[in-house]
């Protein structure tokens, strides 16, 4: 037998591909996967909900069922799918009540994964523009946003719909991913919540101050498996903004391709749709009507995606690989760089409570090689090939949500986790990157997130900073502790009643947890700083952690020695700082990440999207930086 034949079939895989297969209809044959192939990613999406009319809230994302690594035993492991259609928006008087997406399912390995259609929004019944009852927001996968309410409604503001998505049953360890729909505002103002995504929690209805219908949740990023052609770059599952009857107060649509609000001012801003196979919701709009042109968006309907990971044996061609190899190249025409590369990467930092009382938001995850404090760098990269590769950075969480991950999506992933969200009477503070800070309801114990969660080595953050109630117990003052940063806990909120002759229980907020220096891009610049923690009467926020975090709230001063109103301030972009925590219940967001890699002169870069940056160090080395998620071309 003459040498160079081939062994086995040639396909995708054996040479270095990731077949990737998008369903966007329903089939009793799902996917046929190529020959070696064992191994998959898979995402499965359910069709999103509408909005709902009058003052609605807009719709709740379908849910998503994501799973990495899984085995399969051949093609015949795969079987039908079902593609769940996305919620209508209702078309008559007095029906307000925005409809539920439907669900989407997968048969795999003998069981049936479901993902729930995401719930419709809140509306307001009744005639014309008549008040009647509350039609509440659906429940699913992620919940619908509240409507918002006027005399003679309800006198109390509205909760969002609940999130029903779970692990599946017959498919063991299953990940489901749905938040909550975001709550309405008060009588006056007539803001509805946003609906939620699968990313994070739909926004509330905004009160004084921020000035908007809640915003849709943040959609689910998962370019890191399936690349950026589906979805909408590689995101899906975004809430849609709650309707609103100013036009320019209309809740956005939340990322993954959520509806934006509609208006009511004339003319009226139409309500968004869902985008199609993302299972995004629709926006809520703020009147009721039976023109299909000012109605609520319809929901987005769903998808189901699959990528095959493992490659093949025995496939190549052995005299292309003997040619290859000769020539320095990789039996897929790569090549590796024989360069070590460095690299930061920082993941969004945390949100803060969107309530009373609240702590400051965690730092995003900081991992970073070379140009940072020693007991933080991990090693460089010395195995890297050319070939592009995805690029994920995380958004900053909104209130009552976690920051994004921001993620390398290089052959060994490296991934720094988002910072995790402040404190509030109603739930202890998130876990993250960096932990948020507890409220003062808490035991001074507990209630603050942990950090470096999941971990990693070295540490990515540290937990945030525990609460204190005034001495004379709340109100007065109580004060949150603030979020954990980069290079240090969050700080604990303190008794300053000294600094206040006669007010026995003032407070300060905990300091947000310092971020880390580094010189990647040159100058020595901080990030992932935790954000201060909020103060109530007669107290003093938190001071902002170095590093791009927020400054903490403080509540309506009462008497002279008192310290001024303080407004909680977000996280700055591309930090990954955590939001200040508030006390006026003001929204505030973490800030967003960033990825830099940086290599030596013979290496040559290439970025997309254009918002993305190449430059070149004044000593030769390549620095690519990323503010937005992207891909990063190397050869």
């Amino acid at each position: 037998m003459a040498n160079g034949g081939i062994i086995g079939p040639v396909n995708i895989i054996s040479t270095g591909g990731n077949k990737i297969t998008t369903k966007t209809s329903n089939s009793s044959s799902a996917v046929t996967t190529q020959p070696g192939t064992t191994l998959i990613d898979y995402a499965v999406i359910a069709g999103g909900g509408s909005g709902g009319n009058n003052v609605g809230g807009g719709g709740g994302a379908g849910g998503v069922v994501y799973r990495q690594n899984i085995s399969i035993t051949g093609a015949t492991a795969l079987g039908a799918v079902v593609i769940g259609a996305g919620g209508t928006a209702p078309f008559s008087p007095g029906n307000n009540q925005g409809t539920n997406g439907a669900d989407s399912t997968f048969v795999i390995e003998g069981g049936t994964v479901t993902a729930k259609g995401g719930g419709g929004g809140g509306g307001l019944g009744g005639p014309g523009n008549d008040p009647g009852p509350v039609e509440v927001a659906q429940p699913g996968g992620s919940g619908g946003g509240a409507a918002s309410y006027y005399p003679p409604g309800p006198s109390t503001p509205q909760n969002g719909g609940s999130t029903t998505q779970a692990p599946q049953p017959g498919i063991s360890g299953s990940s489901g991913f749905g938040f909550a729909g975001g709550a309405s505002c008060s009588a006056s103002n007539l803001y509805s919540g946003g609906g939620g995504g699968a990313g994070a929690v739909g926004g509330v209805g905004s009160y004084a101050g921020t000035d908007k219908s809640g915003v849709g949740g943040a959609g689910k990023n998962l370019n890191s498996s399936f690349g950026t052609s589906s979805g909408v770059c590689g995101v899906f599952a975004g809430g849609g903004g709650g309707g609103h009857y100013t036009n320019s107060k209309v809740g956005p649509g939340g990322s993954g391709g959520g509806g934006i609000g509609g208006g009511n001012n004339q003319p009226g801003t139409q309500a968004g749709a869902g985008v199609v196979n993302t299972g995004s919701g629709g926006g809520g709009v703020a009147g009721q009507t039976s023109s299909p042109t000012t109605k609520a968006g319809n929901g987005g309907s769903g998808v189901v995606v699959v990528k095959e990971l493992s490659k093949a044996s025995g496939v190549f061609s052995m005299n292309s690989v003997y040619d290859q190899v000769s020539n320095g190249l990789w039996p897929d025409g790569s090549l590796f760089l024989n360069a070590t590369v460095n690299y930061m990467l920082v993941a969004g930092g945390g949100g803060n409570a969107s309530s009373h009382y609240g702590g400051g938001g965690g730092a995003g995850g900081y991992r970073a090689t070379g140009f940072g404090p020693g007991p933080l760098q991990g090693s460089g990269i010395t195995d890297l090939k050319t070939g592009t590769y995805d690029v994920t950075v995380g958004g900053g969480g909104a209130g009552g949500a976690n920051g994004g991950d921001s993620i390398l999506g290089f052959p060994t992933t490296i991934t720094s986790n988002g910072g995790g969200y402040g404190g509030s009477p109603g739930s202890v503070a998130s876990a993250g990157g960096s932990g948020g800070g507890a409220t003062p309801f808490n035991k001074p114990d507990d209630g603050f997130g942990a950090g470096n969660t999941p971990p990693t080595s070295p540490s990515q953050g540290n937990p945030g900073g525990t609460g204190l109630q005034g001495s004379s117990g709340l109100p007065g003052g109580g004060s949150a502790g603030g979020g954990g940063g980069a290079t240090a806990n969050g700080g604990n909120a303190t008794n300053i009643s000294p600094s206040f002759p006669g007010t026995p229980s003032a407070g300060q907020g905990g300091a947000g947890g310092a971020g880390a220096p580094n010189t990647i891009l040159g100058p020595d610049t901080s990030y992932a700083g935790g954000g201060g923690g909020s103060s109530y009467i007669n107290g003093k926020g938190g001071v902002a952690g170095a590093g791009g975090g927020g400054v903490g709230g403080v509540y309506n001063p009462d008497g002279p020695n008192s310290a001024p109103p303080l407004t909680a301030t977000d996280g700055t972009v591309n930090t990954g700082g955590g939001a200040g925590g508030d006390n006026n219940l003001s929204q505030t967001s973490g800030g967003s990440g960033i990825a830099v890699i940086r290599a030596p002169s013979a290496v040559t870069f290439a970025v997309g999207p254009g918002c993305n940056t190449l430059s070149t160090h004044p000593g030769g080395d390549k620095i690519a930086k990323f503010i937005v998620s992207g891909t990063l071309t190397i050869s």
